[in-house]
């Protein structure tokens, strides 16, 4: 039996009045998903356990099949896992976002005008965190670049309980009571500050500004810090040997941290204009090589969820649905295989950011005609089905071992 996974991060949301009362997984053109649905069992599951914030990292890690209340140690020890950041026990990483504040007043009256610096590209931000890294760092403290806006600050000895709030979840807000509060806060702030005095004017920014007409990165914004992970193998948990697909550090890193095998696509961006084909098509590839699982994350609707583009969000549903298609015409050649698809978390078009609430999935098994009487897939038609899973973690053991 061959495995997959399907997710596309932040795919469920709610009605949208644009749409005419739709979800963009209603609104979107899928026939792959639908056929799915009609031909397989639709559930919901709740990826993210009471208590612990709505992230990517949270929940993939439930979909996964791990428990984050047990193994959560914080998202950026894992990205840190996948850039090659070796960590040492008293260490802490923190993700260092490259934003765009709003030029006006005091640091602490700026605007969170964009998360991701108009998504900056990953050779001029490697130039931006070194520089940053040349005059800011110490004993104590490094940047290390990562891709586009995503990037990594190593504290020895930090504090892990620093109050912390991710950029994308105050997109136009003022920053003021976003800051980092709790243990470490004055050194966090330091770093953000001092940041915002050199990288308004640094020659990368410069460019973006006059030649590109692009957004300039005028701060970096520290937030999800942790300590060094340790995740049981997968191979040990389901005795499958696998890989994993992804344009993010942080999905590398949960799977190199469970043992499976990353594989890079050219052109996989983590938003919109990614190499939606290639990461199906490499995904065939490794099973035809023998992998017996292959995990497929695709950023591109929580980008879309996260910038307010519905049409965009809605685009990248329906390329996922064409991979989706690629996917089933290439496991045809395969005796026996299952897939399943589904989101991690919503990320409601009304807020911006993730949202906790349980998400929609679907497994097809090939061979068997389920006949189901619910024929689509979407947050409200998964709803109607008594399938549910309350502790996300548990979905995977139902994917792989069910009957």
């Amino acid at each position: 039996m061959k495995y997959v996974i399907l997710l596309g991060d932040g795919m469920a949301d709610e009605p949208v009045g644009e749409l005419a009362g739709k979800t963009p997984l209603q609104a979107a053109a899928t026939p792959n998903m639908d056929y799915l649905a009609a031909n397989g069992v639709i559930g919901t599951v709740r990826t993210v356990p009471e208590g612990l914030p709505p992230g990517s990292d949270v929940a993939n890690l439930s979909v996964m099949g791990y428990d984050p209340c047990k193994y959560y140690t914080g998202r950026s020890p894992l990205e840190a896992v996948s850039m090659g950041v070796d960590l040492g026990e008293n260490d802490v990483a923190f993700r260092c976002n490259l934003v765009t504040l709003s030029d006006n007043g005091i640091y602490e009256e700026k605007t969170m005008i964009d998360y991701s610096s108009d998504e900056i590209s990953t050779l001029e931000a490697k130039e931006l965190i070194e520089d940053i890294d040349k005059r800011l760092s110490n004993d104590f403290i490094h940047f290390y670049p990562g891709i586009s806006y995503r990037h990594l600050l190593v504290w020895k000895g930090g504090p892990v309980s620093s109050d912390l709030t991710p950029p994308h979840d105050i997109s136009g807000r003022f920053i003021t009571e976003y800051l980092p509060k709790g243990d470490g806060y004055e050194t966090l702030i330091y770093l953000m500050k001092e940041s915002n005095k050199i990288l308004p004017e640094h020659p990368v920014n410069l460019r973006r500004k006059k030649e590109k007409g692009l957004r300039p990165a005028t701060s970096i914004w520290l937030w999800g810090q942790g300590k060094k992970p340790a995740l049981p193998k997968f191979i040990d948990k389901y005795g499958l040997t696998g890989s994993v697909i992804s344009a993010v550090d942080l999905i590398k890193g949960i799977g190199i941290c469970a043992g499976l095998k990353v594989v890079e696509v050219e052109g996989a961006t983590g938003n919109i204009h990614t190499n939606f084909r290639g990461k199906a098509l490499a995904a065939l590839e490794e099973l035809s090589k023998g992998k017996d699982f292959v995990y497929i994350h695709v950023e591109a609707p929580d980008e879309a969820g996260h910038r307010g583009e519905l049409s965009n969000k809605v685009k990248a549903i329906e390329e996922v649905d064409k991979m989706l298609a690629e996917l089933l015409n290439g496991l045809s050649q395969f005796k026996d295989y299952r897939i399943m698809l589904l989101p991690d978390h919503p990320t409601p078009m009304s807020i911006r950011t993730h949202s906790s609430s349980p998400v929609p999935f679907v497994i097809y098994t090939s061979g068997i005609n389920t006949n189901n009487k619910i024929k689509s897939y979407n947050e409200e038609a998964a709803e109607q089905s008594d399938l549910i899973f309350s502790t996300g973690h548990e979905l995977m053991d139902y994917f792989i071992r069910r009957k």
